[in-house]
């Protein structure tokens, strides 16, 4: 048995070929020590908690230690970042140690952030403070949770080293799992090099890895290219996780296509939020001081982003260009019908419509078409109104909730939240719309209890749970987050404050990278 069970972990995407990655070994740190580890995932992973739990697990975890037969890269990739084009980026502060195959029979990546500087750290140290290792465990497992498509956390390792950032601070290395670690933007970088060969090795590794089932049948009923299908696969993945980040009030906050998984997971959360008070344009981070990544601007940011996907494989849809823009303009028109399509019903089930309460009694498409855009109206107007009154996001879902539960399960009305006189006119119009439809309010709950989470993780809790962490070495707050984000729709009093929004003092008003 080794760190990371009976077999060694296996090196598929290595195979593909040296163009593709740097053999990087990670650079040994002073004292690691283990912060957390994910058992749950770890067993999922079909991996040995009891392996991860050794010394010979945390040397490894740290990167002071190469498990036998495990190769460790640093794969390449460029991207456009703020709209502007970088030939070369890549892994500067990731080692991809190989990948394991799980209980679900995928394959996943187990990667360590963190680990020491590679060929494309670009000046960098290729180092992690302890800040945003614990952000992005606390908040992957909590989109995990809420049933979103992202990487996971398997384990946080302290380094008993400082990091030079804007001041000097405590160094930690993640142990990040993703489906891969693919992204648009290592397209984009055999692409711009005219290397078509490369482009097809790893568009065919892809639909192998990813969507082969999804591939095989998509071609079985429209005839098209595998290529085409491929296209069609991630341009359906994209624009149905943006929608679900909306539906949560995520804001990535970095949406360049090097942080855009193929395999269609979320990944890289440096300046990310969820929002407290709803406002359309909200920007946290630091460094979008264009507001390119507005919450809002999701949507659109991720069609342009599988465009550029689209323009990389082209040369793989058809002989001719012309044939192959053509293919290519029709799945991107896809893009905006199916984001349309999964954001109008998300907001519905947060309202306590699901499909079925709009489709009964009712034979005509029609007829299907004018309740949902009768709901979608309804969901319009009721943001509108939350902008205004600047309310808060998850509070206002969680409450509405509350106005179709009865009288002794009401944890959120009039106790953390009370809505507005603005919004009583809505209110009656909501009812009225669910009683048209036939849903009852015992239904409706039930659907909306599933949808609208208790908890989020809130900004100013995870900043404080960083600052505990880095100023007194105390993890308790973060390792109390990560247990109550699990269950992030099961309300428990005694885990109140972790479903209050921040008072106007704690308020965190910006994020930042942490690279």
């Amino acid at each position: 048995m080794t760190v990371f069970g009976a077999t060694p972990l296996h090196h598929s995407y290595r195979e593909l070929g040296e163009q593709f990655y740097s053999d990087q070994l990670p650079t040994p740190v002073a004292a690691p020590g283990l912060i957390r580890l994910n058992d749950a995932l770890a067993e999922q992973l079909n991996l040995s908690v009891a392996a991860l739990e050794t010394d010979e697990a945390l040397l490894a975890l740290a990167g002071n230690a190469v498990p036998e037969g495990i190769c460790p890269i640093a794969t390449v990739y460029a991207g456009h970042q703020f709209g502007g084009w970088n030939p070369q980026l890549g892994d500067g502060r990731a080692i991809l140690l190989g990948e394991v195959l799980a209980k679900d029979g995928k394959r996943y990546d187990i990667q360590l952030k963190g680990p020491g500087q590679t060929p494309y750290s670009r000046m960098g140290d290729g180092r992690s403070p302890l800040g945003p290792v614990l952000r992005e465990y606390i908040v992957s497992e909590a989109m995990a949770a809420l049933g979103i498509p992202t990487t996971r956390a398997l384990a946080a390792v302290t380094t008993g080293e400082i990091v030079f950032r804007e001041s000097a601070q405590p160094g930690a290395i993640l142990t990040r799992v993703a489906q891969s670690h693919i992204r648009i933007g290592t397209m984009q970088y055999f692409s711009a090099r005219d290397d078509v060969e490369s482009v097809q090795a790893l568009a065919d590794y892809v639909i192998e890895r990813h969507y082969q089932d999804a591939v095989e049948k998509i071609i079985k009923d429209t005839g098209t290219d595998p290529y085409s299908a491929l296209l069609t696969c991630v341009v359906e993945a994209q624009a149905r996780l943006i929608a679900q980040w909306m539906a949560v009030g995520f804001i990535h906050g970095v949406m360049n296509t090097d942080n855009m998984l193929l395999c269609g997971e979320t990944v890289d959360y440096g300046p990310c939020a969820f929002m407290d008070a709803y406002n359309p344009n909200k920007v946290f981070s630091s460094i979008d001081t264009q507001g390119r990544y507005a919450y809002a601007n999701q949507a659109e940011i991720g069609r342009w982003n599988v465009s550029w996907l689209a323009q990389a494989l082209l040369p793989l849809m058809a002989d001719e260009q012309d044939e192959a823009i053509s293919k290519a303009e029709v799945i991107l028109g896809n893009y905006i019908v199916i984001f349309t399509e999964t954001y109008q019903q998300l907001f519905a089930e947060k309202l306590g419509f699901a499909q079925s309460h709009l489709s009964e009694n009712n034979s005509s498409p029609n007829t299907v078409v004018e309740n949902n855009a009768e709901v979608h109206q309804l969901s319009v107007e009721l943001l509108q109104l939350m902008a205004t009154a600047k309310s808060d996001y998850t509070l206002t879902f969680r409450t509405l909730t509350d106005y179709l539960a009865p009288e002794g399960e009401r944890h959120f009305l009039n106790k953390l939240m009370t809505l507005p006189d603005t919004f009583q006119d809505w209110l009656q119009r909501w009812q009225a719309l669910l009683a048209k439809h036939n849903v009852d309010r015992a239904t409706a709950h039930t659907l909306m209890l599933n949808k609208n989470p208790s908890y989020i993780p809130r900004n100013h809790l995870i900043a404080a749970a960083i600052e505990q962490a880095s100023q007194h070495q105390d993890f308790g707050l973060f390792n109390q987050m990560v247990d109550v984000l699990a269950r992030p729709f099961e309300y428990r009093e005694e885990n109140k404050i972790f479903a209050m929004p921040p008072q106007p003092e704690e308020e965190v008003k910006q994020t930042f990278c942490g690279t």
